[in-house]
């Protein structure tokens, strides 16, 4: 198991310790912080590239980049808090990805870096 993934099952065992609702709600709460975590996305983007007229370039490219993190943080314990063998759940959902990604290519393509966001949207 990764380095990441225990840290994952950690903060996942903390939330659940730290919680007395019951089981389904506890999910439940652990969903919508998903849906919390994209919102933020969002604002950061926003505000990235200055298109809130209070707010200007609140953000940098760098805090969307942290914000996906957070996102994906958040659905990974989501997951370990939702099946105690998170780990192989995702790997198996990754190969299912990338064997589907392989079919419908035919072959493996090198990965390419995507050009980086406008620089003149820094804060």
């Amino acid at each position: 198991m990764s380095d990441s993934w225990q840290i994952i099952l950690r903060l996942a065992t903390r939330l659940e310790n730290h919680s007395n609702l019951p089981r389904e709600q506890r999910l439940l709460l652990q969903l919508l912080k998903i849906q919390e975590e994209a919102g933020e996305v969002a604002e950061a983007a926003i505000g990235a590239m200055g298109q809130n007229p209070r707010k200007g370039h609140s953000h940098t490219w760098t805090d969307v980049e942290a914000e996906i993190c957070d996102v994906i943080v958040t659905g990974m314990v989501a997951l370990a808090r939702m099946n105690p063998d998170a780990p192989a759940v995702f790997a198996r959902h990754v190969d299912r990805i990338a064997s589907r990604d392989l079919a419908t290519q035919g072959e493996a393509q090198p990965a390419r870096s995507h050009p980086a966001p406008p620089t003149g949207q820094q804060r």
